[in-house]
């Protein structure tokens, strides 16, 4: 279980192309090509953890600002028929507290990507409320879900998010599984002092339940500024503590594809992941491109800079114009996020204003 070492994430060619070529698609300088299309359907939030914002919680973007339903549909749709995305995810904040969300997963469903099939459509939540919004997101045609889970300790989730909310995600975890969308996905992000002892009872736990567990790195995009490399849970740290109560076996890497997950067969009882975005930083393989909530394309998570859509649209332009500015804003992203560089700097919006 080598240490992989630090530095310049890893991309398909390291001297970018100069002339962007005649492809329709979401490509950039390296040769990626965007086709996963991450939207943040709002700002706010139902939580309050300490690893994404401040107690009192943010400013939120004023209303008038967020898309409107109309307008995030026909920006995923020049998406999907128009630059090759076949799969949406919708973040947030937290999605759930977006009203129109069932009519916008269902409009997304209904489109048809270049290949004629059905985009897949996804949903990363706390999954605060999602006991009674599962059933009608599976009929609206969403097709997998992601719960964010830290800890099986309610004590301990109220300490992290500032909630009393232990139980409800617990509800929404199996209401996700009762209506179909199986293999739940669940997101845990280890805190050193707080929940980091709890790498092996959170997989057994999974297992039992038939969810798929994810461990996520947690990475340099909270409100506050506080991140520390040199407090975080590693990647290293987890697959260690794993290691020594299970058999983990190594999936096939050519399966793993453009997912940020690596991942391990435990045993014969099901699967395991871990995403180090920092200490294993996969930018080389991103197929990624981010929409805000309000209307701002970014080409990185990490991006500094962002492409304004939401003033073209407002401001009278074509479908074929919003697709030109989309390409242009994708074609001009870094080769790797830069956290390992001493000259990295975190972007001003925080996660819950960027969605993951």
């Amino acid at each position: 279980m080598g240490t992989v070492m630090l530095g310049l994430p890893r991309t398909r060619s390291q001297k970018p192309v100069v002339d962007r070529p005649g492809d329709a698609r979401l490509i950039d300088t390296y040769g990626r090509v965007a086709t996963d299309l991450r939207v943040s359907l709002t700002d706010r939030c139902s939580l309050r953890c300490g690893y994404c914002m401040p107690p009192e919680g943010l400013d939120w973007l004023p209303h008038e600002q967020v898309l409107s339903d109309d307008e995030l549909i026909r920006l995923i749709t020049v998406a999907v028929r128009d630059l090759g995305v076949d799969e949406v995810r919708f973040t947030g904040g937290e999605p759930l507290l977006r009203r129109g969300l069932e009519r916008i997963v269902e409009a997304t469903h209904q489109l048809r990507t270049t290949a004629g099939r059905a985009p897949v459509t996804a949903l990363t939540t706390n999954g605060v409320g999602l006991d009674k919004r599962a059933r009608g997101l599976a009929a609206a045609g969403l097709t997998r879900i992601n719960v964010s889970l830290d800890t099986l300790d309610p004590e301990r989730f109220h300490q992290i998010t500032r909630r009393d909310r232990h139980r409800d995600v617990l509800a929404g975890l199996a209401a996700a599984a009762a209506a179909g969308l199986g293999p739940v996905k669940v997101n845990t992000v280890l805190l050193p002092g707080v929940n980091d002892d709890e790498a092996v009872p959170l997989v057994r736990w999974a297992l039992a339940e038939g969810y798929e567990l994810r461990f996520i790195e947690q990475m340099p995009l909270d409100a506050q500024g506080a991140w520390d490399r040199a407090g975080m849970v590693t990647a290293d740290d987890i697959q260690r503590a794993l290691a020594e109560e299970f058999e983990l076996t190594p999936t096939d890497p050519r399966a793993r594809g453009a997912s940020p997950a690596q991942t391990w067969q435990v045993g014969e009882l099901g699967r395991v992941g871990i995403i180090a975005s920092v200490t294993r930083p996969f930018c080389g393989d991103c197929d990624r491109t981010r929409l805000t909530a309000d209307g701002q394309i970014r080409n990185c998570l990490f991006a500094r800079d962002e492409t304004d859509l939401r003033a073209a649209l407002r401001g009278g332009a074509d479908d074929t114009r919003l697709a030109e500015i989309w390409r242009g804003a994708m074609w001009s992203k870094a080769a790797g996020h830069g956290i390992n560089d001493a000259s990295f700097v975190q972007p001003d919006r925080p996660m819950s204003a960027i969605g993951g």
